[in-house]
């Protein structure tokens, strides 16, 4: 995938460069959740991320102020709603709020991990379909577009009243792996459900071959690996999907992989949720060589691992942002 300098971008679309003087500026505010990948992402765009007071009252409630003018303004708001999910849920919503009461043109929510999406659907009764409810709430609040990456399930993009982008995390992780010696490569879905996603992945990697594995879990964040579907035996076996939360799915995958004889075992995610006991998996001795995953979820340094390689997906949503804000293809960066 490629990215642009500040200037290829201006030649490219036709446009001017932004000044402050821009009726249709640009303007970044991150909250609390990820400002490390706010910070890369206003450094690609050449856009400072905007001055803002985010505090707590003495019994826990926010207060957010936006500290300058944005009448008229194309506000991007970056705030991965990850843990803690409801805090840092709560925080985007006030700050849409806050965005729309300044008259703000138009407000986007940048949301790299989209925290309930495993609630997309209900499996027994009188559940919740939380994805939906996290959707509605946002589009009340004031949003009118959303940039999301690797959604849990393709489905929940239909449970916005409102455009929603929905890019993957994939072309920079392909981008990585190319520069690997990795020999004869496998690509494998970890589940059934993941096989659509496992098969893209495996096109961008040259056409890979493509394994799977069936299993069947026995509840929430339980599962049990029963068999591999293809030819690994030699091979480097790629696991691929969309988050590791407790790192259960790949771990016995990754364990009945070396077991059929994989040569070498990585596994590859957007989101690194890493609940416990993910790192204590992940970190097993002799079972990967390597986990590869994105910035989209900050992790604090008892959550590294020598076995773990975190790769910035900052300047494909700066792109991503600067595109959308000149009204260009976002589709296109991925062709």
């Amino acid at each position: 995938m490629s990215t642009f300098s500040t200037a290829e971008r201006v030649e490219q679309s036709g446009q001017p460069p932004l000044t402050s003087h821009d009726p249709r500026r640009l303007r970044l505010f991150s909250g609390n959740s990820n400002p490390g990948l706010a910070h890369e992402i206003a450094a690609y765009l050449g856009v400072p991320d905007g001055p803002r007071v985010i505090k707590r009252f003495a019994d826990g409630e926010l207060y957010i102020q936006i500290q300058e003018s944005i009448r008229g303004c194309d506000v991007f708001l970056i705030q991965p709603t990850c843990a803690p999910v409801n805090d840092h849920l709560m925080e985007l919503l006030i700050m849409v709020d806050a965005c729309r009461r300044a008259s703000a043109r138009q407000i986007t929510a940048v949301i790299p991990y989209y925290g309930y999406a495993r609630a997309d659907r209900k499996t027994a009764g009188r559940e919740s379909i939380t994805a939906k409810l996290v959707a509605n709430l946002l589009v009340k609040s004031g949003v009118e577009r959303v940039l999301a990456m690797d959604l849990h399930s393709s489905q929940i993009q239909g449970y916005f009243d409102i455009p929603c982008d929905h890019i993957y995390g994939s072309p920079v992780l392909v981008d990585y792996l190319s520069t690997r010696d990795l020999g004869e490569v496998v690509v494998v879905s970890p589940d059934v459900g993941g096989v659509a996603r496992a098969r893209a992945f495996a096109k961008q990697m040259k056409d890979a071959p493509l394994a799977i594995i069936d299993k069947r879990r026995s509840g929430h964040n339980v599962a049990e690996s029963l068999t591999v579907i293809g030819d690994v035996a030699g091979k480097t076996a790629i696991l691929i999907d969309d988050m590791i939360d407790t790192g259960g799915t790949i771990f016995q995958g990754a364990q009945l992989l070396r077991a059929r004889g994989a040569a070498r075992v990585l596994a590859c995610a957007t989101h690194a949720v890493f609940s416990p006991p993910a790192v204590e998996r992940l970190s097993t001795p002799g079972l990967f060589e390597e986990v590869v995953v994105t910035n989209s979820i900050p992790l604090p340094p008892d959550l590294h691992f020598p076995q773990l390689r975190v790769l910035s997906i900052a300047n494909m949503l700066g792109e991503t942002i600067w595109r959308i804000h000149q009204e260009s293809s976002v589709s296109s960066m991925f062709r």
